[in-house]
């Protein structure tokens, strides 16, 4: 069974910066790629980045790249979601996802496995 933690989550001025974290069991970790997904209010869910399982990484956008950054953090079985020059529409719920085909569905994106969520909100 699949089981992500997201932490990190919580209330950030427009320009600031945020870390999330989500925590993974060791074969999570080492079985699937990693990555965020995010949702905001009446919207679909978005996919942010991740990382496979070959260390490859993947952005939506060139301007999402362009300000968030994801990484692991081996030692612990977490991946990071670094955010910088937060903006109010970034407000959304942020999902931690693990997926078995780096999280490509044709020209979507989705995740075998989901984590519960944590609420980003961007003050203006």
């Amino acid at each position: 069974q699949v089981h992500l933690v997201e932490s990190g989550g919580g209330l950030v001025q427009a320009g600031g910066s945020l870390r999330l974290s989500c925590a993974a069991s060791a074969r999570t970790f080492n079985s699937y790629a990693m990555g965020w997904f995010r949702q905001a209010a009446g919207k679909g869910r978005e996919f942010v980045g991740g990382i496979t399982r070959n260390d490859e990484y993947i952005y939506s956008t060139d301007s999402m790249k362009a300000r968030v950054t994801i990484s692991r953090g081996n030692a612990k079985n977490t991946v990071y979601l670094q955010m910088n020059s937060l903006k109010p529409e970034d407000t959304a719920v942020y999902y931690c996802a693990a997926d078995s085909w780096a999280f490509r569905r044709g020209g979507d994106y989705s995740a075998d496995y989901w984590g519960q969520g944590t609420q980003v909100t961007v003050s203006s």
